[in-house]
């Protein structure tokens, strides 16, 4: 700790690190996969929506917003996002409160705040990255694998928020923000007995998690998960055409602008939750394993920055940014595909939203800021 506040105080925060060129600390080798994936999402976007120019210039400067963001997290020194964990969790939680008190209602679900001086933006994204950095905080000075009073007071510093994004109600983003905080916690080397015995212990709470916090709709998609054709006009819609677009893509798609389950209206959020269904009807089996090819490029490329990073902290900060976002890629794909009852969550990056693409690309900066640093105590 005196090694950091001498850092800190000395300046060093704002210099430039030497081994840097001069490139404001941004990792080719990450920024490149992430460019082509905004990239492809860009093109899809713009035939999901029927080449509505509006909306493709939205999500541009969206994106536009969130590289610039990144290039700034990536310049600032890890020992910031340490320091300031726990105020930005705090701030978190105020706004998942002031969403329930006066949030913004769309579709059924009250996930946004409009403030003033302010665009509308929705907190529940923004703990997908400081959820990961608080738990790290949390655990980086402490013998590592963590006790488990450490395991659980980590995952309850995940909960908490998870909960109230559950209850507004977004399964899927919620189920993402536990992830992160859990994969903190995988990543601190607590032992794989542990992580059994731990699953045993949760089985008992699933019914009460059944009656008590699932709404109707969300347990209407999981029977409709296991029979889609049971509710083929209601619940059970999406997914038929979901799978009917995928299919229909074959090996090298319909073309571009051509696909006719999205044009015609046929799948529903084409242009959000449902938009891998445009690309493989459209770019068909060669365009999905390229999108995924690219993920996992950006996967392996921040685990590796993560195995060099300096410290606990930046270890487990980036490896769990990383993983939560192969695994937010990897539900949305698994959620189109029929293999997981539908969640809500979008395709990172891809997807049409303005608040999940900048905390995206936020979370990839803080990345790249662990690596340009990694020589940092």
């Amino acid at each position: 700790m005196r090694d950091y506040t001498r850092y800190w105080t000395s300046g060093a925060l704002l210099h430039r690190d030497e081994r840097q060129n001069d490139n404001f600390h941004l990792d080719p080798m990450l920024l490149l996969p992430l460019l082509c994936i905004m990239g492809i999402g860009l093109t899809v976007l713009y035939s999901a929506v029927h080449q509505d120019l509006s909306i493709l210039e939205n999500q541009t400067a969206k994106l536009l917003a969130g590289f610039i963001a990144m290039t700034f997290a990536a310049w600032l020194h890890p020992g910031v996002y340490r320091r300031l964990a726990p105020l930005l969790y705090a701030i978190g939680l105020i706004s998942l409160v002031a969403v329930f008190l006066f949030g913004t209602t769309a579709k059924g679900s009250q996930r946004w705040l409009d403030l003033p001086l302010l665009p509308r933006f929705q907190p529940s994204e923004l703990m997908k990255v400081t959820v990961p950095l608080t738990v790290a905080w949390f655990l980086h000075d402490r013998p590592l694998p963590p006790r488990t009073i450490e395991v659980g007071i980590a995952l309850l510093l995940a909960a908490i928020p998870a909960g109230l994004v559950v209850r507004q109600p977004d399964l899927g983003t919620g189920i993402l923000i536990m992830a992160g905080g859990l994969v903190v916690v995988l990543l601190s080397g607590i032992r794989w007995r542990s992580i059994f015995l731990g699953a045993l212990a949760l089985l008992p709470f699933v019914p009460a998690y059944w009656y008590l916090f699932l709404n109707e709709y969300q347990k209407k998609r999981v029977f409709t998960f296991f029979d889609p054709e049971s509710d083929p006009l209601g619940a059970g819609w999406s997914i038929i055409q979901s799978t009917t677009a995928l299919g229909s893509g074959g090996l090298l798609g319909k073309g571009l602008f051509e696909g006719t389950q999205s044009r015609l209206d046929f799948l529903p959020e084409s242009h959000t939750d449902f938009i891998m269904a445009v690309i493989g009807e459209e770019l068909g089996f060669i365009g999905v394993i390229t999108l995924i090819i690219l993920y996992v490029l950006v996967m392996a490329r921040g685990m590796h920055i993560a195995v060099q990073a300096g410290d606990t902290f930046g270890r487990l900060v980036a490896g769990s940014l990383t993983l939560t976002f192969f695994v937010n890629a990897i539900l949305n794909i698994a959620v189109v595909s029929g293999l997981v009852p539908v969640t809500g969550a979008p395709l990172p990056l891809v997807s049409f939203g303005g608040t999940s693409a900048i905390a995206l690309l936020v979370s990839f900066g803080i990345v790249m800021s662990i690596h340009s640093h990694r020589g940092w105590r």
